[in-house]
């Protein structure tokens, strides 16, 4: 799904990585949350949905497990919020 670059989220829409399908500069992030109400209709897999809300879009990441989805909010989460105390 993604990998960290610089102060960014890049993300690919491919598992192999390559092609590169955008970016999510850290500061652009405002929230990052489970897709509970399952907004995201044409996901493969609703459950795994959640989502990335920046200040001009509203991004639907789809995990292979619970357990990575987890994982990948907490570091998105983590990330936005260290880009917020670097620039402080």
């Amino acid at each position: 799904m993604t990998g960290l670059l610089s102060l960014a989220l890049t993300f690919f829409a491919d598992k192999h990585e390559t092609k590169l399908k955008g970016v999510i500069y850290f500061q652009a992030i405002e929230e990052v949350y489970y897709d509970h109400l399952r907004s995201a209709a044409k996901s493969p897999n609703p459950a795994l949905t959640f989502c990335v809300k920046t200040h001009d879009r509203l991004y639907y990441m789809v995990a292979p497990s619970a357990e990575a989805m987890r994982i990948w909010m907490d570091v998105i989460v983590t990330g936005a919020e260290g880009y917020t105390q670097f620039m402080n």
